[in-house]
């Protein structure tokens, strides 16, 4: 009886064995669901917009006012805000000592002429002799061949006693119209029509050139205000299309609200290695002296390309800090493009990259979104 217990459990363990308790179907895996992105197209026009250059108003002529010679300061007629006019006398200095050289000049001049005229008659008087000799020396036995000779020598003599007089004559009148330069810088005129700016010497001062220490400070300081140059450092990126006589407008900070314009009239065609922007010039006439020289200038830059490129919303471009990219979508997978930007318009920022008009790419980039995984479309708009 108890055998048969035995076996009966045995039995029942082994049935057990070959029964494993099933697994819960729930179990089963599953897959995280796709990102959900809006997304935008390429687009592709011609850049035309205006950008808020910086610029300086410098007058058109400038200059400073140093003396040619030593000497002292006469008389000024003119003043800081005076106007000039060309040729104008403004300054008068006193040099003695160039009257006195133009005094020893012109006696030296008198002495060389005197010279000239005592060696002129000289040679006249023996020159006629030789002549009159030789015209007696057609006679045989008249007159001695030697004292033919000798009147001819002597002619000649005086003939380069003439040309050496006249020389000096030359050298004495070269001398006298330099002393007689140096006496007309004595008189300082203005050299263009403008206006006194500064003046920083008076009546008394010993002057002299500029490269002395007493010409260490100009004695007056002139600008042309009639006619002002806009001066503006345009960026490298914004140097396409710059042409002369292109009108641009400007703004100054002393007149909020009114514009003025002055057409492109210098174009430097050099890249500052340092700023990277090239100088150019507007040229303003300021008839009306309502622009101060000197100040600043907010210009209107015209951007423009005459062939199209690309744009996308400032929102559809990122970066990570090694790469600047946008993220086009194809079949539902990303793809991280890098591009270059270039001017942001209305919203829109122009790109440079592997990118072709009609592209979708993601309207809020952002490098959370990884490039190769999928996503679902939500909106699609522009």
């Amino acid at each position: 009886m108890r055998s048969l217990l035995a076996i009966f459990v045995l039995g029942c363990a082994l049935a057990g064995c070959g029964n494993p308790t099933p697994q819960n179907s729930s179990s089963t895996s599953t897959t995280s669901p796709a990102q959900i992105v809006n997304v935008t197209t390429v687009e592709s026009q011609k850049l035309e917009t205006t950008l808020t250059l910086p610029g300086q108003i410098t007058p058109y002529e400038v200059v400073d006012i140093y003396p040619k010679v030593t000497g002292f300061l006469d008389s000024i007629t003119v003043d800081r805000g005076s106007p000039v006019r060309t040729g104008q006398v403004i300054i008068r200095l006193s040099a003695p000592e160039i009257v006195a050289q133009r005094g020893e000049a012109e006696a030296a001049l008198k002495t060389a002429e005197a010279q000239l005229g005592a060696a002129q008659a000289k040679f006249a008087s023996d020159h006629g002799t030789y002549l009159h000799l030789a015209a007696a020396a057609q006679t045989p036995g008249v007159v001695a061949g030697n004292d033919l000779q000798v009147a001819d020598q002597t002619a000649a003599a005086d003939k380069a006693q003439v040309e050496a007089a006249t020389k000096n004559v030359q050298a004495a009148q070269n001398a006298l119209r330099s002393v007689a330069q140096l006496e007309s810088y004595l008189e300082i005129r203005a050299p263009f029509d403008g206006v006194v700016t500064q003046r920083n010497l008076h009546p008394g001062a010993l002057v002299g050139p500029a490269s002395g220490q007493s010409g260490a400070l100009p004695i007056v300081h002139i600008e042309n205000l009639n006619r002002l140059r806009v001066v503006v450092p345009v960026p490298e990126a914004y140097t396409a299309g710059v042409r002369e006589k292109l009108e641009v407008t400007f703004g100054v900070p002393a007149d909020p609200g009114k514009s003025f314009r002055a057409p492109i009239a210098r174009i430097s065609h050099d890249i500052n290695q340092n700023t990277r922007t090239m100088q150019v010039e507007l040229d303003y006439h300021n008839a009306d002296a309502q622009i101060t020289p000197g100040s600043f200038a907010n210009v209107d830059w015209p951007i423009h390309r005459t062939y199209p490129t690309l744009f996308v919303p400032a929102t559809a471009v990122t970066t990570d800090l090694q790469r600047t990219f946008v993220i086009r979508v194809r079949q539902g997978k990303t793809d991280w493009i890098d591009v270059k930007t270039g001017v942001s318009v209305n919203g829109k920022t122009e790109v440079f990259g592997d990118l072709t008009p009609g592209d979708v790419v993601v309207r809020n980039a952002t490098d959370s979104i990884r490039s190769g995984v999928s996503v679902e479309i939500h909106d699609k708009a522009n």
